[in-house]
């Protein structure tokens, strides 16, 4: 029994067949590798923090560089201020006296004319004082105050005691007579008063019963 030949066209394979093989696998879509894809989120993410590091930095520097300068004026600036403010205070305080030394000016001009009667004297010895008040509130106005010494108790933290003498009608370590006045400002002492104040002996009698009272007390050891 015989076969019939097989036909070669059908045994032999299609050359486009085998070479599209490989070109099917070279077109493959390729995989991301998950691994490598974080790092390149990772690395975008320093970089991006780092330049914000820089543009912080760069701007605390600009602060940095603004209060240096501000400070600098600042130190120029401040005792131009102390110094003008002291200067006007004192302009101030000068000016105030201008007028005293004004009614002065007429007071000593007025002398001779008030020197040829009693009625021009007394007009005359009104004006000194009140030139002398116009000082006081001049003075009063600046913080500057006369510290209170005739009548007052004895008080060395403002007044100080030239001499003493005894008057029996007044208490003793009163102050009886102001040699020369003393002032305070802004309730520190300028200036104590020169006074002199009351100092009574001491009691003859009293000095008798103590020296009494000694005698019994050593009698009856």
């Amino acid at each position: 029994m015989f076969h019939k030949p097989k036909n070669p066209k059908h045994d032999t394979k299609d050359p486009s067949e085998s070479k599209a093989a490989p070109e099917s696998a070279s077109t493959a879509p390729e995989v991301a590798d998950p691994e490598l894809s974080t790092e390149d989120t990772k690395t975008k993410e320093l970089l991006a923090q780092l330049e914000q590091l820089k543009a912080e930095k760069q701007e605390l520097n600009d602060k940095y560089m603004r209060l240096g300068a501000d400070y600098a004026n600042f130190q120029k600036r401040v005792p131009k201020q102390v110094a003008d403010s002291v200067a006007y205070e004192k302009k101030t305080f000068l000016r105030s006296l201008l007028g005293s030394l004004d009614n002065f000016a007429h007071a000593i001009n007025g002398a001779d004319a008030a020197a040829k009667s009693p009625d021009a004297m007394q007009g005359w010895v009104s004006g000194i004082r009140m030139v002398h008040q116009h000082l006081l509130d001049a003075l009063k106005a600046q913080g500057v105050e006369k510290i209170a010494s005739v009548g007052k108790p004895f008080d060395p933290s403002m007044h100080e005691a030239l001499t003493s003498r005894a008057e029996a009608d007044k208490p003793d370590g009163i102050v009886l007579e102001e040699y020369q006045g003393g002032y305070s400002f802004q309730g520190q002492v300028l200036r104590p008063c020169k006074v002199i104040i009351n100092k009574l002996p001491a009691d003859p009698s009293a000095e008798e019963t103590q020296d009494d009272t000694d005698g019994a007390d050593a009698a009856g050891k």
